[in-house]
């Protein structure tokens, strides 16, 4: 199947420098924020948008895991205790944002203890919804088909958004 390039590595490091300026826009008067990355590429995403924020702030920045079965995803996990995160800012990545079922999911967690704020952030926002979620911080936003497929890779010589 052929796909087309939306993005390419340029593009997206330029789309995750603009969150990361954002993100700190809306958190100037924390000390510390936590980017939580949906396992896969939200991973990776909180990981180049940690780089970013570091260098444009000085904000300390901690970055942890949302493990999520796409099989199971009322089975959610996190690599720390929900409760370390009380009284924190927290913003959730990841890639796409399409029905937001996913993204449901992975904020969970974060419902067990009462963190300051919860935001979400993605690099495509696809915007057809199931479920009532947003973003509030997006790279790129498009109108897709149900038909179609958005293919995201942020590391390595394949690095791009492609529509297939």
């Amino acid at each position: 199947m052929e796909k087309t390039l939306l993005l390419d590595a340029e593009q997206i490091r330029q789309k995750i420098r603009r969150i990361a300026f954002e993100v700190y826009e809306r958190n100037f008067e924390e000390q510390e924020i936590v980017l939580a990355g949906v396992s896969g590429q939200g991973t990776v995403l909180a990981s180049l948008l940690k780089e970013q924020l570091e260098s444009i702030s000085p904000l300390r920045v901690q970055q942890i895991d949302i493990r999520i079965q796409k099989t199971d995803p009322g089975s959610v996990q996190l690599n720390v205790d929900p409760n370390e995160l009380a009284g924190k800012c927290v913003v959730v990545c990841d890639d796409v944002l399409y029905t937001a079922r996913t993204m449901a999911y992975s904020l969970m967690p974060f419902f067990q203890t009462r963190v300051k704020r919860l935001q979400v952030s993605v690099l495509v926002d696809r915007n057809y919804r199931r479920y009532p979620v947003s973003a509030d911080f997006t790279g790129y936003a498009l109108m897709t088909t149900l038909n179609d497929h958005i293919d995201v890779i942020l590391e390595g010589p394949e690095t791009g958004v492609y529509l297939r």
